[in-house]
């Protein structure tokens, strides 16, 4: 089944009707990852002042079914009335097990790599049954709110107890698939939430017949600090072909692929948190230019102090909500292309990124950046007559470029430059 779009019933690029994937307009696809599911108000007001529309979050199967066939959505509830009264959309991720339906198992911590004591992923008859009629009883419960349900998380990794299994996985998720579906025929369903692009993994899910089901093929582009977001190009065309190698029809073969999740840590063996904010911003700008629609970054907040500690330090805020820069390059990205679109990308060599946008008005803007170092180019304004009015850094502040005539030059850095044409 296709979830087909109601134009009538979306605003262009701010609006997403319930279970449908965003327009390619900023900032409609601009997500992030949270920890939380009640209070934080002032993180969520945060969240939004940045121009982030998409939340991702755990929905945890055994903290809302806690008595066999006892379901309590409460919490889960208010998340969802919180981010709809600021405009924001949920991805909820149906995951982790149940200690109701499955035995304990020996698994190693993702953290500490020891070994230790957890409750097996779903893998029997009966547990995977169980765990496909909770998703379904969740996305009847939700029907008609802005959600994206995401089968699992990572489930190619140490989150699938007590070992990854491509074909377990594929199980449960072609069994919740079909019960979301049953529960709810608009409901939206992307995964497999793969970490990396783990290629073997990947071919035995999109093989198992899931791609029926799914409205995106969700995947988290990790790399190293020093692979900026603009190498993910290639691995997103290559998941492209093999989506369209396992899809039995013209749909399933142009099934899109949404980033899910992806950051950048910034402790001290990681990225500057200068570097972490230029990667925030390109890393929406790369994945929209390669025909990605909705982009989670994670992470929203980091999850302690220490400055070595990696998993520390993935956030836009610190531990006391204080914005780092990161916040102020999303801030500015989704502020200045508020309702623009990629229109296309000037062929200035392999380094060298200027974005032309426009919105629906015919309105242009440039934004413009390097992968190399810091250098000046010089370009023909690409309408006659413009003139380059505006121009705002990607932190926010005033730049003001050169202009002679018809060519624009500009200092293209790290981080995004925002170019207002009239």
């Amino acid at each position: 089944m296709f979830l087909q779009r109601i134009a009538l019933l979306c605003l262009l690029g701010s609006a997403v009707c319930a279970g449908e994937l965003p327009e390619t307009v900023l900032p409609a696809g601009v997500g992030v990852n949270i920890h939380f599911v009640t209070g934080h108000e002032q993180d969520l007001d945060l969240i939004s002042a940045a121009g982030f529309r998409w939340v991702r979050m755990d929905f945890g199967w055994a903290q809302t079914e806690r008595k066999t066939n006892e379901f309590n959505w409460s919490d889960y509830d208010t998340l969802t009335a919180n981010l709809e009264k600021r405009g924001m959309h949920a991805i909820y991720i149906l995951d982790y097990s149940n200690p109701l339906y499955e035995e304990q198992a020996e698994s190693i911590n993702p953290l500490t790599h020891q070994s230790q004591s957890d409750i097996a992923s779903p893998q029997h008859p009966e547990s995977i049954a169980a765990f496909a009629h909770w998703a379904a009883a969740a996305a009847k419960h939700f029907r008609g709110k802005p959600i994206l349900w995401e089968i699992w998380n990572e489930p190619n990794i140490t989150f699938w107890k007590p070992k990854p299994n491509a074909r377990q996985y594929a199980d449960l998720a072609l069994a919740a698939c079909r019960a979301v579906r049953e529960a709810d025929p608009r409901a939206g369903i992307i995964g497999p939430a793969c970490s990396t692009f783990d290629w073997p993994f990947l071919k035995t899910v999109l093989e198992s017949g899931m791609l029926e089901y799914l409205d995106a093929v969700s995947v988290h582009p990790y790399r190293g600090p020093k692979q900026p977001p603009e190498t993910a190009a290639a691995d997103y065309q290559k998941l492209r072909e093999l989506i369209a190698s396992c899809g039995h029809d013209e749909r399933q073969r142009k099934v899109p692929i949404v980033c899910g999740e992806w950051g950048y840590s910034s402790h001290e063996r990681g990225v500057s948190p200068e570097t972490q904010a230029a990667f925030l911003a390109r890393q929406q700008l790369s994945n929209l230019l390669d025909g990605v629609p909705l982009s989670i970054w994670y992470d929203w907040k980091n999850d302690g102090s220490d400055p070595k500690e990696n998993e520390h330090n993935f956030g836009t805020v610190g531990p006391d909500l204080k914005p780092k820069p990161a916040y102020a390059a999303i801030q500015a990205l989704t502020r200045e292309l508020a309702g623009y679109r990629i229109k296309e990308r000037f062929n200035l060599g392999e380094d060298d990124y200027v974005l032309d946008c426009e919105d629906s008005s015919g309105s242009h803007k440039l934004a413009a950046w390097t992968t190399g170092d810091s250098h000046t180019i010089t370009i023909n304004l690409p309408y006659k007559g413009a003139a380059a009015i505006t121009a705002i850094n990607g932190d926010g502040a005033n730049y003001t470029p050169k202009r002679e005539g018809d060519h624009l030059s500009l200092e293209l850095s790290s981080m995004p430059k925002y170019i207002t044409l009239k």
